[in-house]
């Protein structure tokens, strides 16, 4: 029988948003970068009541169906704990549909926060669990749980009636590594931009991205100088060009001035891994463009504090 919660008790969580891929590493790597939602859950005596404040406002639903209230109730339940009612109030920096792993922060902070109001019985590895299986895959929000950068991977049961394990890893990140995020003003939708992906690729693809994909742990890890070639791809960027030809062109003009930029998750937003500044006349002319530009270090790990 599961433990009512105490009304009146309350968290606060903040977590950081995140870019998966990297380039070669579809739904493996992530990173988690410095752009913060932060969400404050309370015990109340009975009802829900949602307020959203900042990104997504106006937009996102104020009921249930709200992603950081049903990562909540995924929470509670699997730490066998009951609430009566809850307030849960949003606030949201991370841009939306951009790429920046706004739902994965969601899911994240919902599920983060239920562990706080439990008393934090769950693992590490039991909120990459929970909060991946909204979207299918752990690389944001493993990143988002764990900090740093991620390698993540599915293990999909062979009996058909287990549920997938999402599993995620840390890599260190040396220090020296920056991130910075071109955010276009046009939103995309992740399934929509995996519908143009190909069924079938060549071996010399799979194999290319293979290769860069471990060269890319070796420049997140030790060896900066090698994330150009760490960030090359055949494997998915390609194919959605067409669809965010915005992005794919400015991917392509960082990329022949020598700066590691990539599609960000499904996109649009372009993020550029290094240890230089971008060049102050590129970004001026993304400005006025309406291109969002955002300097961002690596993140630590998602934060739970209680307040009562």
């Amino acid at each position: 029988m599961s433990v009512e919660l105490s009304v009146g008790k309350k968290v606060s969580v903040t977590v950081p948003g995140s870019s998966a891929n990297l380039g070669p590493g579809f739904d493996t790597l992530g990173l988690a970068v410095g752009i913060y939602d932060t969400v404050e859950v309370e015990v109340i005596a009975s009802g829900l009541e949602v307020e959203v404040f900042g990104e997504g406002q106006g937009e996102l639903p104020l009921d249930g169906s709200h992603l950081v209230v049903k990562a909540i109730r995924s929470g509670l339940a699997a730490a066998d704990v009951h609430a009566p009612g809850l307030r849960v109030v949003c606030h949201n920096n991370i841009p939306q549909s951009r790429g920046l792993g706004s739902s994965a922060a969601a899911a994240v902070a919902g599920v983060a926060a239920a562990n706080g109001l439990a008393g934090f019985p769950l693992s590490d590895a039991q909120v990459v669990q929970l909060s991946s299986a909204f979207e299918g895959h752990p690389d944001n929000a493993g990143a988002s749980v764990l900090g740093g950068a991620v390698v993540s991977w599915t293990e999909v049961p062979v009996d058909g009636r287990t549920e997938p394990q999402f599993k995620a890893v840390n890599i260190p990140v040396h220090s020296d590594i920056k991130a910075l995020a071109l955010v276009p003003s046009f939103h995309v939708s992740t399934e929509a931009v995996r519908r143009v992906l190909p069924t079938d690729i060549t071996h010399l693809d799979a194999r290319f991205n293979v290769s860069r994909c471990a060269v890319m742990t070796v420049a997140l890890q030790q060896d900066p100088s090698l994330l150009w070639e760490g960030t090359r791809d055949r494997l998915h960027q390609p194919y959605r060009a067409d669809v965010m030809p915005v992005t794919a062109e400015w991917v392509n003009r960082l990329r022949n001035r020598g700066y590691a930029a990539y599609l960000s998750g499904a996109g649009p937003t372009i993020m550029v891994l290094g240890t230089e500044d971008v060049a102050q006349s590129l970004l001026d002319e993304a400005r006025e463009q309406g291109i969002r530009v955002l300097p961002l270090e690596v993140a630590g790990p998602v934060e739970v504090k209680v307040l009562k």
